[in-house]
């Protein structure tokens, strides 16, 4: 009997731990870090190639494994309750119930989940062979219980999505991990909004981030070609937009490189605007700055126009406002150093009205929300819902504004500063 009984235990013990493999290998094979583990597969490592391919089908993988950790726990009960009833008798089921339920729970779900958790690369990598036969052998029964999972709830109106955006999910994923590294203080603020820069490209489009055709600064096509030299010159910028008639009829882009190429080879007075000019290249205000900075590395261009959805031109683009998206603010030795925020000594900022949202919150470090406008006098009047009138005050998104100035219909400088946030009261 005492034989008996020690056997008993024993495949008890053998399956309790068996519930604790499922249970590390569930948590180390969905909290492994994706990254880590693409990047081990490149340098040929199998394991983290098998757990790559069993995340690739994540709902099949943690449905094997669902399926033999209730298996084993079953199988576990009912033993026990063979156990117990010949020496308990109709007090078996309690003494099952107080004896296994704190085994399996310590020994077979905290404890192994907790250790996953704190090791999920290393264990993830251990436990990806014997899962992934798991799951080759229990592929029909799963395939079974999903179906009659996904129907039951069909039932009650909930319809599960098969096609899951994986891109959207990697980046929320990654701007997840980036933020709260940051307010751990793993990240600096620099370091931060590079990285957050670069995830939100592919939800800017070119209307967030172009040069307004308002800022734009143009030549006429049909000035001396002596002027042309003389504005030219003066620019701070190499590639300048012509226009014919109307400013906003863009015909041509001047490169100060092929300006002077031909004034070298044909004189001040012996060339043709028109035979130097390069061919504009319009795109749609829309375009996502993702694919404008793919555009511009595949055409090899750093320049483009920007029109709506009429062919009206809305702006211009280059691959500097683009990368300034993700470095900030770049400046150079021919750069004009206006930007249009000045911090005053009492706290507050006094800023141009067509200063970017964007920019703004980069150099304040503060979170005004740019979904609705992309400039601080558009989002003043987005909020007001009318165009405010020198001297006006508004309150909103934690943040006090006024207006300075104001210029027919635009507003031209506002005084921002940051409502504080109120004290906790003490006892």
């Amino acid at each position: 009997m005492t034989a008996s009984l020690i056997i008993a235990f024993a495949v008890i013990a053998a399956l309790i731990a068996l519930n604790a493999f499922f249970s590390a290998a569930e948590t180390a094979l969905t909290g492994a870090s994706r990254g880590r583990m693409a990047t081990l597969e490149k340098e040929g490592d199998s394991a983290a190639g098998r757990v790559n391919a069993l995340n690739e089908n994540r709902e099949r993988m943690i449905g094997a494994v669902l399926l033999g950790a209730n298996i084993v726990q079953v199988a576990a009960s009912a033993f026990s309750s063979s156990i117990f009833g010949a020496i308990f008798g109709d007090y078996a089921w309690v003494v099952t119930v107080v004896v296994l339920t704190p085994l399996l729970l310590i020994f077979g779900e905290v404890g192994p989940k907790t250790l996953a958790i704190t090791a999920a690369d290393k264990i993830a990598r251990a436990v990806s062979l014997p899962v992934q036969w798991m799951v080759r052998f229990l592929a029909p029964i799963v395939m079974v219980v999903q179906w009659i999972v996904n129907n039951t709830l069909k039932l009650f109106g909930v319809r599960v999505d098969e096609n899951v955006d994986v891109l959207r999910a990697a980046r929320a994923e990654i701007l997840g991990a980036v933020e709260m590294h940051a307010e751990d203080g793993a990240v600096e603020a620099e370091e931060r909004h590079r990285l957050v820069g670069a995830l939100d490209l592919s939800e800017l489009e070119l209307g967030d981030v172009m040069i307004h055709r308002k800022a734009m600064k143009t030549l006429d096509i049909e000035l001396p070609p002596r002027e042309i030299i003389a504005q030219a010159v003066a620019s701070a910028h190499t590639r300048i937009p012509l226009y014919e008639g109307e400013q906003e009829n863009i015909v041509g882009v001047l490169h100060a490189r092929d300006l002077m190429r031909a004034v070298a080879e044909k004189g001040r007075d012996g060339f043709s605007v028109r035979d130097v000019m390069r061919k504009p290249w319009f795109v749609p205000m829309t375009t996502t700055a993702d694919h404008q900075l793919a555009e511009f590395l595949r055409r090899r261009e750093h320049f483009a126009l920007v029109v709506d959805e009429y062919g009206a031109l809305m702006g211009l683009v280059t691959l500097e406002d683009i990368l300034e998206e993700i470095v900030g603010d770049i400046k150079d030795e021919h750069d004009i150093m206006v930007q249009g925020v000045r911090p005053q000594p009492d706290g507050s900022v006094n800023v141009d009205g067509v200063v970017p949202i964007r920019d703004l919150n980069r150099m304040m470090n503060w979170d005004l929300p740019d979904e609705e406008a992309v400039t601080v006098a558009g989002l003043v009047i987005h909020e007001a819902q009318s165009i405010p009138d020198p001297g006006q005050r508004f309150a909103f998104h934690g943040y006090r504004f006024q207006v300075l100035r104001r210029q027919r219909n635009q507003l031209t400088a506002l005084r921002i500063e940051r409502e504080e946030e109120p004290e906790e009261m003490g006892d």
